[in-house]
C-alpha cells in the first residue's frame, strides 16, 4: 500500500514515528501542500492531509474528485477552519458548544454597542497566529481593534473556570486526553500534561465521538473547559491537530491508515 503525507514538516513526531511504523509494509511518501494542480498519477491509496493551507484543501479536493481516500477530508478540514460554521454545525446538533456571535471586522465589533461582559474574541478563521484573547473592557477591546483593525472575528462570552484546556483528540476510535493552561491565562500556556482517560469526567469519551460523527472527522482535536461539576463547554474542534507525546497515538495513527487504504 501506498501512503502519502500531505504536509510541510514531515518530521513532526507524530507523522515521522506513523510513517516509521508503516514503512515496513508499505511505502509513505510525503507531498508538498504547494504542489501544483493536479496531483500526478498513480494516485496512493490513502492521503494524511496535515495542512490547512488553501491550496493543500484545494489539492485534497482535487484528489477526492478522483476518487481517493483522504484523512481528514477537505470539506471536514475547512469546517473546523471557520469558527461560525463550526459553532452552527456544532449547536444544531445539540453539542455543548459556546454560544458565538460573528462580527465582519474588530473594528465594528469595538465601533458597536459594548460587550455585556468578559468575552472571548478570536479570529473567525483559525490559522497559526490568529487572534484570540480575553476582553474585559472597552478599553481593551479598542486596543485589541486597533492591532488587526480588519480581522473577522468571533466573541464567545467568558465562561469561568479554573484556567486549564482539556485538550482532548481522537484517532479513530481510539481517545487521548492532556491537560494545558488555557491560551487566555496570564501564566502562559506551559506544556500539555498527559491526563489518563479514567481521570476524565463522564460522557466527555462519548461527546468526542459525537463530534467526530458530527464533523466527519477521522483525527481530530477537541479542546474542552469544565464549567462546574465536569459539565463540559467545547470552545474548539481542530482537524488534524498535532497529538504530540501522546504514547499510542503513532500506533493508532497507524492502524487507521492500515484499515482505511483496505476499504
Amino acid at each position: 500500500m501506498r501512503i502519502v503525507l500531505i504536509t510541510s514538516e514531515p518530521s513532526h513526531p507524530l507523522l515521522s514515528l506513523t510513517a516509521a511504523l508503516l514503512a515496513p509494509d508499505h511505502h509513505v511518501d510525503v507531498l508538498d501542500p504547494r504542489t501544483p494542480l493536479p496531483v500526478p498519477e498513480p494516485l496512493a491509496d490513502v492521503y494524511l492531509l496535515k495542512a490547512r493551507t488553501p491550496h493543500a484543501l484545494a489539492l485534497a479536493r482535487d484528489l477526492e474528485r478522483r476518487r481517493a481516500c483522504v484523512i481528514n477530508s477537505a470539506a471536514a478540514t475547512a469546517l473546523c477552519q471557520d469558527r461560525t460554521s463550526m459553532a452552527a454545525l456544532a449547536l444544531r446538533a445539540g453539542l455543548p458548544f459556546a454560544a458565538t456571535r460573528t462580527f465582519t471586522t474588530l473594528a465594528g465589533l469595538a465601533s458597536g454597542p459594548a460587550l455585556s461582559g468578559p468575552a472571548v474574541v478570536k479570529s473567525r478563521h483559525s490559522r497559526r497566529h490568529d487572534v484570540v484573547a480575553r476582553v474585559d473592557s472597552p478599553s481593551h477591546l479598542r486596543d485589541l481593534a486597533a492591532a488587526h483593525p480588519d480581522e473577522p472575528v468571533v466573541v464567545q462570552d467568558f465562561t469561568p473556570n479554573e484556567g486549564w484546556d482539556h485538550k482532548l483528540w481522537a484517532i479513530g476510535d481510539q481517545f487521548f486526553a492532556g491537560l494545558r493552561r488555557s491560551e487566555l491565562s496570564p501564566e502562559g500556556r506551559g506544556p500539555t500534561r498527559t491526563l489518563p482517560l479514567d481521570d476524565l469526567p463522564p460522557g466527555w469519551p462519548a461527546l468526542v465521538h459525537r463530534v467526530g460523527e458530527v464533523f466527519s472527522l477521522d483525527v481530530y482535536g477537541v479542546d474542552v473547559i469544565d464549567r462546574g461539576h465536569g459539565a463540559p463547554l467545547i470552545v474548539d474542534i481542530n482537524a488534524f491537530p498535532g497529538i504530540r507525546d501522546q504514547p499510542g497515538a503513532p500506533e493508532a495513527l497507524a492502524a487507521l491508515v492500515s484499515r482505511k487504504g483496505r476499504t
